[in-house]
């Protein structure tokens, strides 16, 4: 039930950060948002989100306590618990506080659970849309993992097809297609053009992933061209900047990624998959949603059959 709630409220958040707020473009018209219910929707999401994860602390605190108590068990912490144990023993030698711990707690899940499942939602349907890419990473991953149960990450650094087709897949499918805003402390100069101190910079990574001047056939997926190719999606090639680049790039890039290849290769390894019966590859609707983040706007549905081991 708390994961229902938690999946709704995401989702919402999502979507407000996404929306156009006049006030961030002309602060004077802010008041505008009182009139169009943006302001009360936004504290409504504000107000269950807090109550949400208030209840995940509190669960978490009752856990450790009865654990406490009782002593023994064995160890399954989790972030939350850890996060609470650096609250109760003092660790960094300052108090992490209530709201301190949920704003973490938010911004991990909310950062490392949203955006990866879009990209593995692209990935998929890049994949059921192109079947000689399927075939060509199936059986890749097949013959590295070798019918093992469990594919691990020496397996993962073998699978080059794999990296490929999830680099593509973030090219065209940046599962944050602005990033995040920035706003400049001080007055720079860049081309001859004077930005002042206090300007929002917005960085359209899903435009740069399609330029035509760098990319041959920006709008087709092309899984191959990153095979020979040393551009890589770490904020080093500004041609492919889906996780930002900088001292602000996303500090959970590796962590993103190595979920994401975990769960593609499985998804490929385990089951063979197919659209439903009467649908073909031309015919998947590849309407982005409105957001933050960019789902698609219709979930992607596809038929998955077992693959004998």
């Amino acid at each position: 039930m708390q994961g229902k709630k938690f999946k709704g409220l995401l989702a919402d958040m999502m979507g407000l950060l996404g929306i156009f707020n006049v006030g961030d473009f002309i602060p004077s018209l802010a008041w505008i948002n009182k009139l169009t219910g943006l302001d009360a929707k936004v504290e409504l999401v504000a107000r269950e989100f807090d109550q949400f994860l208030d209840e995940v602390v509190e669960e978490h605190w009752r856990k450790m306590e009865e654990k406490s108590v009782g002593g023994g068990g064995e160890d399954r912490r989790d972030f939350v618990d850890v996060l609470l144990e650096i609250e109760k023993d003092k660790t960094l030698g300052f108090a992490l506080g209530a709201d301190s711990i949920k704003a973490l707690v938010l911004d991990i899940f909310a950062g490392g659970t949203d955006t990866t499942y879009t990209v593995l939602e692209w990935a998929m349907t890049e994949l059921l849309r192109h079947p000689r890419a399927m075939n060509i990473l199936q059986t890749e991953v097949r013959k590295i993992a070798n019918g093992k149960p469990n594919i691990t990450d020496e397996d993962l650094e073998k699978m080059h097809y794999l990296r490929a087709v999830l680099k593509e897949t973030l090219r065209l499918h940046p599962p944050v297609p602005l990033l995040l805003p920035r706003l400049l402390t001080r007055d720079v100069k860049i081309r001859g053009y004077d930005i002042a101190v206090g300007t929002m910079v917005i960085t359209n990574a899903w435009t740069i992933g399609r330029d035509p001047s760098t990319w041959d056939k920006p709008d087709e997926f092309k899984p191959e061209r990153f095979w020979n190719s040393s551009v890589d999606f770490k904020g080093q090639d500004f041609e492919l900047i889906p996780f930002g680049a900088g001292r602000r790039g996303c500090p959970g890039t590796s962590f993103a990624m190595a979920t994401n290849e975990l769960g593609l290769a499985n998804l490929v390894d385990k089951f063979d998959w197919a659209l439903p019966e009467g649908l073909e590859a031309e015919d998947l609707d590849m309407t982005e949603c409105t957001g933050l983040t960019i789902h698609r706007k219709v979930h992607l549905l596809a038929v998955a059959t077992p693959f004998p081991s």
